[in-house]
């Protein structure tokens, strides 16, 4: 006969945290949301570690180089979807890396046989305004000069004049040699009053370009989250599939850490693609599993060498597995009994893999539950869906912004590699919507609201990491009628919209 669990399959919703003491030192400025990523072992300095504890799914209408960006400079990182080519996902993965190395490739380059016309169609496709002048217009040739915004004057010359004539030639550069450190560079934009140097090999080929833009946008975002040689981090979605060739070049691009991206993860070909990854690149390379929703699914992934493991089924907001196959669990009943499976695992045997939550996160306060509830970061698609930098456009449906957002089982994705069982490449039947979600604006301010509350409600509860929040939270199920009474009710709530009485 089949097994029936005895536990109710819960929502997030169904949840609320009792308060604890606050003492004076319990303060929001004092609160500590960085966590760990990947498995580790006693005190493993080699753990990959999160600044705020959010990670963008691997989805083709959420994560790409953009969102990776902006999300790494806040303190999270991206996991770069691979339902594309290899050649494009890893040429994401090196966009990111690149962008804040310090010394950055060029990717405004023109030569100076070109003319004004194609300097400002140039500045139109790549939106920067600095370009290197080079002999054969490439990213690495003899570099002959640099044209800035300053150099010419739209309506005032041809737009045929050639960028020999207005650009500030090589002589008159002040520039490095390629071998200076990146704090000699900026030290010589800060005496130079310069917004770019140019570094050049002993040919006087370009190698990169150090921005004074990159060392004041450290200054503005304290939290970024930045590999040892000063890059973002960024991660990047793998399938059981092409692994054996997609892995290779995302490592050789730059990716951090890699995810296995499937809507079920308790299987013998999650376990074939750790195996391979663990005897080519041993504990170098960093891999997420996933999703699972019990501790049978979690401790098979662990034991697998997973270095962190994705929890949930069903419950993202353009998922429709539940309903088409009538497979997963209510994603708080998931993320308790996966967690309560994953400190079980350290007691027996010292190690500590980390646990993702995946979905059913409808409201900001649902995160800090994930939390409470032992998930160690969250993974998010239609929170960042809503935002400028996700890869999708903007649009105004019935008089307001949206933006689009399908599900990696829908037929738009066409994402078949995710659900691969073993047979047939195409799927008879999808998994996920294509949908809008309302325009919400750029990330920057939107996170930092988002994480600004899981910091005051952290102190409501009397801790200031997410280890003791873990620890000493208390949570109480709640009833239909208690949800009633948590939101406005008996009053007429003032809105632009003219006014509606609730209760």
């Amino acid at each position: 006969m089949a097994e029936f669990l005895n536990d109710v399959s819960r929502t997030f919703s169904e949840y609320l945290l009792i308060p604890g003491y606050t003492d004076e030192n319990c303060t929001t400025d004092k609160v500590d949301v960085s966590t760990t990523i990947t498995r580790y072992q006693g005190s493993d300095e080699k753990a990959l570690k999160l600044n705020i504890p959010l990670v963008s799914a691997v989805m083709q209408s959420v994560s790409d180089d953009r969102m990776a960006i902006a999300l790494a400079r806040e303190g999270g990182l991206s996991f770069i979807y691979g339902a594309q080519s290899i050649e494009d996902q890893a040429r994401m993965v090196k966009k990111v890396k690149d962008y804040k190395a310090g010394f950055v490739l060029s990717d405004s380059n023109i030569s100076p046989d070109a003319t004004m016309a194609d300097v400002i169609a140039l500045k139109s496709r790549s939106g920067h305004s600095t370009m290197a002048v080079t002999d054969d217009g490439s990213a690495h040739g003899k570099l002959l000069g640099v044209v800035t915004s300053r150099d010419y004057r739209i309506g005032k010359m041809d737009p045929q004049t050639k960028v020999r004539e207005f650009m500030t030639p090589f002589e008159k550069l002040i520039y490095a040699k390629e071998g200076i450190s990146l704090s000699e560079a900026n030290d010589m934009i800060w005496d130079h009053k310069l917004n770019a140097l140019p570094v050049v090999n002993d040919r006087q080929q370009l190698v990169a370009f150090v921005f004074r833009k990159d060392y004041e946008s450290h200054k503005d975002n304290p939290n970024e989250l930045l590999d040892e040689q000063k890059r973002y981090m960024v991660g990047a979605g793998i399938n059981s599939r092409d692994y054996q060739l997609r892995v290779p070049a995302l490592i050789e691009a730059g990716a951090d850490i890699l995810c296995i991206d499937s809507s079920e993860g308790f299987s013998v070909w999650q376990k074939k693609t750790i195996e391979w990854i663990k005897d080519k690149y041993g504990d170098s390379v960093k891999v997420g599993a996933g999703n699972v929703v019990d501790g049978e699914g979690f401790r098979f992934l662990a034991d697998c060498g997973a270095d962190f493991v994705k929890v949930g089924i069903g419950g993202g907001s353009i998922c429709i597995t539940r309903e088409t196959k009538g497979i997963g669990r209510g994603q708080a009943s998931a993320v308790i009994d996966v967690a309560r499976a994953r400190d079980e695992y350290l007691k027996e045997t010292g190690i500590y893999v980390p646990i993702c939550s995946d979905g059913g996160i409808v409201y900001d306060y649902h995160m800090t539950l994930a939390l409470a509830m032992g998930a160690d970061f969250i993974m998010l698609g239609r929170y960042f869906a809503r935002f400028d930098e996700s890869p999708t456009d903007r649009l105004i449906v019935n008089g307001q912004y949206v933006k689009e957002y399908w599900g990696e089982g829908s037929n738009r994705a066409r994402n078949w590699q995710r659900y691969d069982m073993g047979g047939k490449s195409s799927l008879s039947f999808e998994e996920g919507v294509d949908s809008y979600v309302p325009y919400a604006g750029p990330l920057k301010d939107n996170v930092g609201l988002t994480i600004s509350k899981i910091k005051s409600t952290m102190c409501n509860c009397g801790v200031t990491n997410i280890h003791d929040l873990q620890k000493n939270a208390r949570l109480t199920l709640v009833s239909a009628t208690s949800i009633v009474e948590g939101g406005a009710h008996d009053v007429i709530v003032k809105n632009n919209g003219g006014n509606q009485h609730l209760g």
